[in-house]
This record gives structure tokens, C-alpha cells and sequence, in this order.
């Protein structure tokens, strides 16, 4: 088995030279750097992974905890986020918590007893201050991805989803709409709150009285309460136009009407945040507010990187990343009464 004897050996450097190219520390010339890797790559040598883990007191192990792998905009996510960790020497453990608490307890359990050196979290909600608590109590770094919790200082990476949503009203009131139900996820969901904040400036800087009875409070995951929206269809004063705060609602509610014979958007208008990577095979083409997923799971995991290799200043930093109304088939001009 080659060690780091034989390769400082075969360069003429000390073994502790050899060390510091294995684990990028300390200062050596560029020249001296580049013969021991020249070395290193003759002898096919491959660094202990436990030693390693040793010298830097880190293991390389990142982990990656969302809440809902089905959701186009995390299935993204993941992809950059574990581009980035690639792209630094880290390995990434991936955990989907399904919007429950009690799931992701049980992963942020594994994640304090596998020692990974930190965590990129999508929080289920509020009640996910407890395993943050736990992660804080470790000294685990972990970086917020688009939802926050009460309380909780920590690094952010997150879009504008009160301004995305208000960006989503003003259209469809330019259109014509006033009569506009919000379907969104729960009140413990930080972005709901935001998503839910941008509908009713939407509708108060117009003149329009919010009406709560408009506003449908459901899970963010796919969305299936015909209950619900019957109740919503069956008011004096239906809604022309639903607002879904995010591409998997947006998709339970269109297929919700369709079942019930109502077409969009010649009959209701429906306009959602975030896009699907399928939207062309979706018709009609759903008006979005799109959030650059990739970014923000390769952002959020250079973030993460850079926190855990003491680059970023002590204080929490937020990233608020841009989004981009896509207008499409899904909205127009509510029909004459």
C-alpha cells in the first residue's frame, strides 16, 4: 500500500509536505505543490478518508435536507447543491422530509450521528426549531434554504417571495381580475406567510377588500382538497382567478377544475410561483413567478462551504436571489359576467 512516505521519498519533500497537498493547508510553492501531485497521481495514491478527516477535524460529509423531492424546484435544487459540494472535496448525504416533522426529526437524529460538517435545510416549518436547536447545541453549521424559522440566526439563501407574489397580483388585477383566491401552504411555512403578505398588498394596493374566505391554507406538497375548493367555487361570487403558491398546488388545482368541467383560462385563470422543468408538456402553459432553483442549491452549498471553512464574517449573511415572472397561457382576461 503506497503512503505518504513513499511519495515524499520519490518528490525529495518531508512527509509533512506531502500532508499539506493532501489536505490544501499550509503554505508551499506552487512548484513543489505541483511535483508532489505529479507524484501522488504516478503512485495512484488515495488519501485515507478517516485520517484525513483527522488532520482537518472535518469529514467531508455535507448533508442536504428538503421537503419534497417530487417538487421540480428541489429536484433542481439538489443538482446544484451537490455540484457545488463536488466541485470542493465534499460528498453530500440527501434526506426528504415530506413536509413532516416528525421525518425530519429522525434525519436530523442520523445527521448528528453521522458527523457531517454541516447541513443545507429546507425546514418542514416553524416547529423545526427544536432539531435546528439540536444542530446549534452540536456546533453543526447549516444554511437556510428559501424558509426560515422564528428565532433561529442562521445563514440564508432564499428569493423575494412577498415581492414575486405581489408581482403575480398586479398581472392578474391588470387583467381585469378582482375577484382572486389564494391557494397556499401552511401558516407554519415562512414563504407561505411572505407568499400570502404579497396577495393581500396585491389586492389592498388596488382598492380591493382581502377577503379570508378566498384564502384556501393546504400543504405545500400536491394538492388534493376538492373540498376545499369546492367551497371556493361555490361562493355568490366565484373566483376568476386562483393564485397557487407554489407549481405543485398550482398543478392539484388545474386538475381539480378540469375535473369538474371548468377550463383555464378560458373559465378561471390560475397563476402559480415557481415553474416545472415539464411546463411545455403542461397545458395550458402555467404564468409563473420562476425562482433559479439551480442557484439556489449551488449558492446555498458554497454558502454552507464557505461557513464551515471560517471564510464568511461571523454575523449570518442572506442571499436574496431574483426571480422572473414568466407569463403563458395560464392567465387572461376573466370572461363577462
Amino acid at each position: 500500500m503506497i503512503t505518504i512516505y513513499d511519495i515524499a521519498k520519490k518528490a525529495n519533500v518531508s512527509a509533512m509536505t506531502v500532508s499539506k497537498v493532501i489536505n490544501r493547508t499550509g503554505r508551499i510553492s506552487t512548484a513543489t505543490r505541483e511535483r508532489v501531485q505529479q507524484v501522488i497521481d504516478e503512485l495512484g495514491y488515495i488519501p485515507n478518508s478517516n485520517a484525513r478527516s483527522l488532520v482537518l477535524q472535518r469529514t467531508q460529509m455535507l448533508s442536504l435536507l428538503i421537503t419534497d423531492i417530487t417538487n421540480p424546484f428541489y429536484t433542481t435544487l439538489a443538482r446544484g447543491a451537490e455540484d457545488a459540494a463536488h466541485l470542493r472535496g465534499y460528498r453530500v448525504l440527501f434526506g426528504n422530509s415530506d413536509e413532516d416533522y416528525q421525518k425530519e426529526q429522525e434525519y436530523v437524529e442520523a445527521i448528528l450521528s453521522t458527523r457531517v460538517d454541516g447541513v443545507l435545510f429546507a425546514p418542514a416549518g416553524d416547529r423545526s426549531i427544536t432539531h435546528l436547536q439540536h444542530l446549534q447545541a452540536r456546533n453543526i453549521p447549516f444554511v437556510f434554504l428559501d424558509r426560515t424559522v422564528p428565532d433561529i440566526h442562521s445563514d440564508v439563501i432564499a428569493g423575494d417571495s412577498r415581492q414575486g407574489a405581489l408581482e403575480l397580483m398586479r398581472y392578474l388585477i391588470k387583467l381585469g381580475h378582482q375577484h382572486i383566491a389564494l391557494v397556499n401552504g401552511s401558516s407554519e411555512v415562512s414563504t407561505a406567510r411572505l407568499r400570502e403578505e404579497g396577495y393581500v398588498e396585491g389586492l389592498r394596493e388596488a382598492g380591493i377588500t382581502p377577503d379570508p374566505s378566498l384564502v384556501l391554507r393546504t400543504s405545500y406538497r400536491d394538492f388534493s382538497d376538492d373540498e376545499g375548493l369546492e367551497c371556493l367555487l361555490s361562493r355568490p361570487q366565484q373566483p376568476t382567478a386562483v393564485f397557487a403558491a407554489n407549481n405543485m398546488l398550482a398543478i392539484g388545482v388545474i386538475r381539480l377544475l378540469r375535473k369538474r368541467g371548468l377550463r383555464v383560462p378560458e373559465d378561471i385563470s390560475v397563476v402559480c410561483f415557481d415553474d416545472l422543468d415539464l411546463a411545455s408538456a403542461f397545458d395550458p402553459f402555467l404564468t409563473v413567478i420562476a425562482q433559479p432553483a439551480y442557484e439556489f442549491g449551488y449558492q446555498g452549498m458554497q454558502m454552507l462551504i464557505d461557513r464551515i471553512e471560517g471564510k464568511l464574517p461571523p454575523d449570518p449573511q442572506t442571499i436574496i436571489l431574483p426571480s422572473e415572472m414568466r407569463i403563458r397561457a395560464s392567465a387572461a382576461t376573466p370572461a363577462p359576467d
